[in-house]
């Protein structure tokens, strides 16, 4: 009996995880790309610096993922953040962008390489 109410914890424990992370998603849809960003840090934190890109181009099936951080502008303390701006990612010499407004932006270096306009819903 004892094993089974250890195997019952186990399942709810995974299904809770399961939905606060699915709870903490956004998907960005451009013509060309698919993103689902998952924010993994604890609810009621403004900034966080362990956020997943999980990115899939919707005509070569390619993917890609990478681990980020969000963006906000500094409050006037200089400090404190302020308005989110989006999230960044880095690969590399690259750097993919999905902003609040829902553009995929991709940097090569400080050349923009590629902009797209999306829906980001959560």
């Amino acid at each position: 009996m004892l094993n089974f109410q250890k195997s019952a914890l186990l399942v709810v424990l995974s299904v809770v995880t399961l939905w606060t992370q699915v709870a903490n998603a956004e998907t960005l849809k451009t013509k060309n790309f698919q993103v689902i960003i998952t924010r993994n840090c604890p609810e009621g934190y403004v900034t966080c610096n362990n956020v997943k890109y999980f990115g899939k181009n919707l005509k070569t099936g390619q993917s890609i993922s990478l681990t980020g951080k969000t963006l906000h502008i500094t409050g006037a303390d200089g400090v404190t953040p302020s308005r989110f701006l989006g999230y960044e990612f880095r690969n590399n010499k690259y750097l993919y962008r999905v902003t609040a407004d829902g553009n995929l932006l991709i940097y090569q270096g400080k050349k923009l390489i590629l902009q797209e306009q999306g829906a980001l819903t959560s």
